[in-house]
């Protein structure tokens, strides 16, 4: 079976899945996000120690995993978060690190690589459950029998941009080519993909907003508004793959891991999201007007 049939087949079965998730919210949500930044913190440290660093992927997959269940335990009233518990996981990282690595197992890189990815990976993705649950999302629509929570129309904003800001560049740079954006990280991007991938993530976000989040969640945007976020997010969705593909070309790899049919890794299918989820998250509680009636 080619790569090209697997990514289809994946494509078709989780697509669907992840949909019906997003637009469920709560436990479910939250439970994605905590598998996809455990797996996603696994293949950082591979990457990690593929460039001679030795992290403690135990205690990191954990932590990582953990940081979108906590959000939605303080959604639920459950836990409320202090700087306090920051400080203590950062003295259990530190001690774990005393005790695993010694002063002869570099143990300063440790704890470093160590947070790095939980905040990377569970950090970043858990602005997925802010955006789902963000004050301005309440309400919603009904289509036939199946009610549709605004947070879930909400969240499908930067989701849809960071999909067309791919394939968007991906089509502008090999029809247009020109200059490179950055060879030395990311041979095959260019100037002319990066422009094509924004521009056209403007026309998404007020396509988006006009016919689904204005009638689902009653919710617009002014036009400096629709260029400001459809701008922003495709540009940071860009930086984020950047980002990753950094990483893995200092580990020395083409994928994060072989995981995903068709895809690669977790961090590979990603890596977008984890930029464009906090700066969505910032620019909605900035941008978003009530629609008009």
């Amino acid at each position: 079976m080619s790569e090209l049939t697997k990514r289809v087949l994946f494509g078709v079965v989780a697509a669907p899945i992840a949909l019906v998730i997003v637009l469920a919210g709560g436990a479910p949500l939250a439970g994605l996000l905590a598998v996809a930044a455990a797996i996603g913190a696994w293949e950082f440290y591979r990457l990690a120690k593929a460039a001679g660093h030795d992290p403690l992927t135990d205690l990191g997959c954990a932590l990582a995993g953990l940081t979108p269940l906590a959000v939605h335990a303080e959604h639920l009233g459950l836990y409320q978060p202090k700087f306090s518990h920051l400080a203590a996981v950062l003295v259990l990282v530190i001690s774990v690190a005393l005790w695993a690595r010694g002063s002869g197992g570099k143990p300063t890189a440790a704890i470093a690589t160590t947070i790095l990815g939980a905040l990377y990976t569970g950090g970043l993705l858990s602005f997925g459950y802010a955006i789902r649950n963000h004050d301005y999302a309440v309400g919603g629509s009904r289509v036939g029998s199946v009610e549709i929570a605004a947070g879930g129309v909400l969240l499908g904003l930067p989701l849809i941009i960071v999909w067309v800001t791919d394939v968007g560049a991906y089509f502008v740079g090999r029809g247009v080519g020109g200059p490179k954006l950055m060879p030395s990280v990311s041979p095959a991007k260019t100037v002319s993909g990066a422009i094509g991938g924004a521009v056209l993530s403007v026309v998404a976000t007020w396509l988006y907003v006009r016919f689904a989040l204005q009638p689902a969640a009653q919710l617009a945007m002014g036009p400096a508004g629709l260029v400001t976020f459809g701008v922003a997010v495709s540009l940071v969705s860009q930086l984020g793959d950047l980002v990753e593909s950094m990483f893995k070309r200092e580990a020395g790899v083409k994928d994060s891991s072989r995981l995903l049919p068709g895809h690669g890794g977790v961090l590979d299918r990603l890596d977008s999201l984890f930029f464009a989820l906090p700066v969505a998250y910032l620019l909605l509680g900035w941008l978003l007007v009530p629609a008009p009636r």
